[in-house]
C-alpha cells in the first residue's frame, strides 16, 4: 500500500476526487490500521477494543451497526450526549463563517464564552485563558500560581490525575500512569481523602478528618513551608470517584491559606452541573479556589480547556503566552452552544434529581451483592467500588473487568478507574432521562450476578 493513499474518494460534480467522510470500514479493519499506524500506548478499554462510527443523544452506534447505551460519554465530555442538535448547529454555522484565529487575534466567541464563564464560577473568578484539554488547563494554572506567588512548590493529592504534560505526569497520584519518574521537582503528594480506604485506617467522623490535617505535616516536612499552591479536584475522577468528607476542603485550605498559597481546583470531570445543585463541584463543599480549570463538558466533546481566575492572579502573567488553537471560534460556540442548553435545562437541578434516582439504584444492589464495598459520588458521577471480601476489602479489578464486558454484550457502556482498576464509574451525559437510569440499574444488577457466581 503506497503511503499516499488517502482513503475514500468520490468524484464531485466539478469532476475532481473529493474525501468521503465515512467508508463504513469494518472493526476488523480498523483495528488492524489501527495496530499498525498509531501508537500502542493509546489505552483502550475491553478485551477487544470498541471501534464506535456513530452518536446520537445518549447512544453510540459500532462499525458494525449494534447500538450501544452510552453511561460515560467519552469521560463525561458529551455532557449533553451525543451530537446534540443545536451544538451541531451551532458549530456546522460557525465553521462556515470563521474556523480559526489564534489567540493573537480577538473575536466576539471568545470573550462571550469567557463572560459565560465567569457569570458561572463562584466568586471573583472572572478571567479566562483558553487551551486544548485539560491537561493543558491545568499546566496553565500551575504556571499561574508559580508567577503570581513567586514559588515553585505544588502540593497535590495521591490518587489524583491532572492530565499528561510534564507537570501532570510529576504529579500523578498513580504508578500505573505515570511512565516516567517525576520530572519536575518540589511537587509533594499529599494522602487523598479516600474515606473507603483511610490511609490512616481510621473511619469517618470520628477520624476528625485526619486526612485533612496531614496537610500540616506536609507543609512542615516535605516543603519549604511556602508552596505556591494546593491543588485537588473535588472529587477524584481517574481515582474512582473518591468523595471528600463535606469537611474536608475547609480544613485542608486553612493550613494552606495560612502558608500564603493559592488554591487550584480542578473541574475538569466535576464542572458544569455534574455533580448536581451547583454549577461546580466545589460549590457542594463551601469554599472559594482562587483558580479554577475546565475541559471535558464544557464544551460538548470539540476541544477546549479553560483556566479562570481573578483579574488579580491573572495578571502576575507578564510574559508574551499564546495558544494556537485556544478559544478557537468553533470550539468556543460548541462551548456557548452547551452552556445554553444548559441553562435552559436547569442542568444542576436535572443531575440532582436524577442523579438521586441512580445513587438509591446503585445503594439496593449494594445491598444485594457483597461484591460491592462502596458507593460513591455526587449527581450523576457515581461510582462503586468492588472488592472480593468486605472485611478485608481486597479489589476486584477481574471481577470489574468481567462486568463491564458483560455490560459490553448487553450494549450497555460504563467507566472504570481507581488505583487498582476495581471502580465501575457511571456518569452518563446529563440529559439522560428516568427510564435509562432504571435501564442501567438493570443491567448492572445482571453484570454483578454473572461477576458475583464467575
Amino acid at each position: 500500500m503506497s503511503h499516499h493513499h488517502h482513503g475514500p474518494v468520490a468524484t464531485g460534480t466539478d469532476g475532481k476526487k473529493h474525501l468521503t467522510v465515512l467508508s463504513n470500514m469494518d472493526s476488523a479493519t480498523v483495528r488492524k490500521l489501527h495496530r499498525e499506524y498509531v501508537m500502542p500506548s493509546t489505552f483502550h478499554y475491553y478485551a477487544e477494543s470498541l471501534v464506535l462510527q456513530k452518536g446520537e443523544g445518549m447512544f453510540v452506534t459500532d462499525a458494525e451497526g449494534v447500538q450501544y447505551l452510552d453511561f460515560f460519554g467519552g469521560i463525561l465530555t458529551v455532557s449533553l450526549g451525543h451530537c446534540h442538535p443545536e451544538v451541531v448547529a451551532a458549530v456546522r454555522e460557525q465553521l462556515g463563517l470563521l474556523g480559526h484565529t489564534s489567540t493573537l487575534y480577538q473575536n466576539e466567541w471568545i470573550v462571550r464564552l469567557a463572560q459565560q464563564l465567569a457569570q458561572h464560577a463562584p466568586g471573583k473568578l472572572q478571567q479566562s485563558f483558553f487551551t486544548n484539554s485539560g491537561s493543558e488547563a491545568d499546566e496553565t494554572a500551575i504556571l499561574l500560581a508559580k508567577l503570581y506567588t513567586g514559588r515553585q512548590e505544588i502540593i497535590a493529592l495521591r490518587h489524583s490525575y491532572s492530565g499528561r504534560g510534564m507537570y501532570a505526569i510529576s504529579a500523578m497520584g498513580h504508578s500505573s500512569w505515570r511512565p516516567i519518574a517525576p520530572v519536575m521537582p518540589g511537587i509533594s503528594l499529599m494522602p487523598a481523602p479516600y474515606c473507603y480506604r483511610c490511609p490512616f485506617g481510621l473511619s469517618y467522623p470520628s477520624c476528625d478528618v485526619r486526612c485533612a490535617d496531614d496537610v500540616k505535616e506536609v507543609l512542615a516536612t516535605t516543603t519549604t513551608g511556602h508552596p505556591a499552591a494546593f491543588i485537588a479536584e473535588p472529587i477524584l475522577g481517574v481515582g474512582g470517584f473518591i468523595t471528600p468528607p463535606k469537611e474536608y476542603f475547609q480544613k485542608v485550605l486553612e493550613p494552606i491559606r495560612k502558608a500564603g498559597a493559592l488554591f487550584i481546583c480542578d473541574e475538569v470531570q466535576t464542572g458544569f452541573g455534574r455533580t448536581g445543585t451547583y454549577w461546580n463541584g466545589i460549590e457542594h463543599w463551601g469554599v472559594q479556589p482562587d483558580i479554577m480549570t475546565y475541559a471535558k463538558g464544557i464544551a460538548s466533546g470539540m476541544p477546549m480547556g479553560a483556566t479562570i481566575t481573578t483579574p488579580e492572579i491573572a495578571a502576575a502573567f507578564k510574559g508574551l503566552t499564546i495558544s494556537t488553537y485556544g478559544g478557537n471560534p468553533v470550539s468556543s460556540v460548541a462551548a456557548l452552544a452547551t452552556i445554553h442548553v444548559m441553562d435552559r435545562e436547569n442542568i444542576p437541578e436535572r443531575a440532582a434529581r436524577l442523579g438521586n434516582r441512580l445513587r438509591q439504584g446503585l445503594l439496593a444492589l449494594q445491598e444485594k451483592y457483597p461484591l460491592i464495598g462502596d458507593v460513591r459520588g455526587m449527581g450523576l458521577m457515581q461510582g462503586i467500588e468492588l472488592v472480593e471480601d468486605r472485611k478485608t476489602k481486597e479489589p476486584a479489578p477481574k471481577r470489574a473487568n468481567h462486568i463491564i464486558e458483560t455490560l459490553r454484550k448487553r450494549r450497555f457502556l460504563i467507566g472504570k478507574g481507581g488505583l487498582y482498576g476495581n471502580t465501575l464509574r457511571i456518569a452518563p451525559p446529563m440529559l439522560v432521562s428516568e427510564s435509562q437510569i432504571d435501564e442501567a440499574i438493570a443491567h448492572l444488577d445482571v453484570g454483578l450476578h454473572e461477576a458475583s457466581t464467575s
